[in-house]
This record gives structure tokens, C-alpha cells and sequence, in this order.
């Protein structure tokens, strides 16, 4: 079994097919979303293929060591991962196109109007895992 890491972007991805953003979605389909989310995961659970998965809140900061006996250093000019990052899930598969396979499905979520959102995972294998993606497909 080999660990990937599952990530949900709110930006810097290619656009989604059904590109809405979520801000403008109805209560019943982020509810819809959510279920969606929990039934996959809970399948996975049961398959053994699911690790652990977070939605992520929008608040967030930047931190850094700054010195001995100097407080942490927060925010900067860098780009905002509260920005970027929605959510994760930590798979774990026999094989890479397992994995490709699953970040597909999740990808088909559903959105605005309750249609797929077809929105674009980033799939990161954990550092220890070959092979890599780019070997996979």
C-alpha cells in the first residue's frame, strides 16, 4: 500500500467544468457536497484505502521561527494557503492508478444545480512512495 495525499484547491487550478463558486451555492447543494464527500470517504474506510480527511477553514496564517527569545513571525508577502487550499484526504492504495482513479471520482463531487463539479485534484504521493506520478499514467 502506498499513502497520496488528495488536495482541493479554491484557486490556481485549471477552472472546474461547473466553476461555481461555493459562496454562491444554495444550502441543499452544499449539503448535497458534503454528503457526497462523507459517502466516499466512508466507502474508502471500509475498503481500507482512507487514512484521513479535513475540510479546511478559510482563516489561517503564515508562520515562522524569527530568532532565540524572539516572537514568531506571522503572515508576509507570500500567497495565502487559506486562499489556495480548501481540503485534503490521505489515501491509501495498492497502486498509482488506484489512486488516479479515486482522485477522479472524488473530482465528480457535486456542485451548483447538484451537477458533477468536475473540479481538478492536485494528487501528491507521500515522499517514500514510488513511483511517482508522472510514472503512473
Amino acid at each position: 500500500m502506498a499513502k497520496y495525499l488528495l488536495l482541493k484547491h479554491y484557486r490556481g487550478a485549471p477552472a472546474a467544468v461547473n466553476d461555481v463558486p461555493m459562496d454562491q451555492w444554495t444550502p441543499e447543494e452544499i449539503s448535497a457536497h458534503v454528503q457526497y464527500m462523507r459517502d466516499f470517504a466512508d466507502r474508502l474506510e471500509k475498503s481500507g484505502e482512507f487514512v484521513d480527511g479535513q475540510a479546511l477553514a478559510p482563516g489561517g496564517a503564515w508562520v515562522r521561527y524569527d530568532g532565540e527569545g524572539r516572537p514568531p513571525v506571522t503572515d508576509g508577502p507570500f500567497a495565502e494557503t487559506k486562499d489556495v487550499i480548501a481540503g485534503w484526504m490521505v489515501i491509501d492504495v495498492d497502486t498509482c492508478e488506484r489512486a488516479v482513479e479515486l482522485a477522479g471520482e472524488l473530482s465528480a463531487a457535486p456542485g451548483a444545480g447538484g451537477k458533477p463539479i468536475h473540479e481538478w485534484l492536485e494528487l501528491r504521493p507521500f515522499l517514500s512512495v514510488p513511483p511517482t506520478i508522472a510514472e503512473c499514467h
